[in-house]
């Protein structure tokens, strides 16, 4: 039996999520008929792709080539998609959108109304994440980010700053910050960058939670935890919350909108980014924290 498509996508998912189980998941079907397909196809090859441990499924080297070639495969067919996509004049069909969750609060989901009212033909799909999606593999075409800089892979449009300060709950008066209890974003966010923000204003044990995400930490600060940095988009405009000082430079971000180059010439991409540019104009005072005085 000669190896499909099908096969290597498979043998691929079992190596990308480490297991049976993730494979089966991500790839819709079930645990059983995962494990009966890679049974099969190990035996129609006459290898062993893999080998099971208990922390999960390690690649042969019979498998690791089987995996290469998926990826290349894979990357093909990404390739292609885009290219048809990107090629496309047509106000119709799907667009797939990726941005932070905590931006669905706050400003995007009336700017995708608007858009959608003019262009009615057109199906879009938010998908709110906190990690990077891959447009390379058309997890999504266009996506919302915060960042210093996106990847040379993207083209896009620099929308405006990001602005952030430090927030405590409404209505509470605060004696000498360092002396508060704090609330954080995790190591792993940013590359610790708002751990080691933290790390410089109070002692470790004055830092109460920490969150992998900004809506919960917008949370936690109005349910008066403690004090943390927030994005003035989040903090000023949350009668919630009050904002404890001025802007805090070393925290700044900018918010990109990224496309893949093989997509940019898409009419339904262009039509998406022309869109948010303008709607973008009159928020800028509160993403850049203008909009009030602290």
């Amino acid at each position: 039996m000669q190896a499909g498509w099908d096969d290597f996508r498979l043998v691929k998912a079992v190596a990308d999520r480490h297991g049976l189980t993730g494979a089966a998941e991500s790839l819709g079907i079930d645990h059983s008929t995962a494990f009966r397909r890679l049974g099969a196809i190990e035996k129609s090859l006459g290898v062993c792709l893999f080998e099971r441990h208990r922390s999960g499924y390690k690649a042969t080297a019979a498998g690791q080539a089987m995996i290469d070639v998926a990826a290349r495969m894979e990357a093909d067919i990404d390739g292609f998609a885009r290219a048809i996509v990107g090629q496309s004049d047509a106000m119709v069909g799907e667009l797939r959108i990726t941005a932070p969750t905590s931006f669905a609060n706050t400003f995007l989901m009336p700017i995708l109304a608007d858009f959608s009212r003019r262009y009615p033909a057109m199906r879009l799909e938010l998908i709110f994440a906190e990690e990077t999606l891959n447009l390379s593999r058309r997890d999504a075409d266009v996506a919302l980010r915060a960042s210093r800089g996106p990847d040379e892979t993207l083209v896009g449009r620099r929308l405006t700053g990001i602005g952030w300060a430090l927030y405590g709950a409404a209505g509470r008066s605060f004696g000498p910050l360092a002396e508060e209890d704090w609330v954080g974003l995790t190591e792993g966010v940013a590359g610790g960058l708002f751990t080691q923000f933290i790390r410089q204003r109070t002692a470790p044990e004055r830092v109460v939670l920490c969150l992998n995400g900004v809506a919960g930490l917008r949370e936690a600060v109005a349910s008066g935890i403690g004090i943390g940095p927030l994005p003035c988009v989040e903090g000023d405009g949350d009668s919630r919350l009050q904002r404890l000082g001025g802007l805090e430079p070393e925290l700044d971000r900018d918010l990109w909108l990224l496309t893949h180059q093989d997509l940019r010439r898409s009419a339904r991409v262009r039509a998406f980014m022309d869109h948010m540019a303008a709607a973008m104009l009159p928020l800028r005072p509160l993403f850049e924290g203008r909009a009030v005085s602290p």
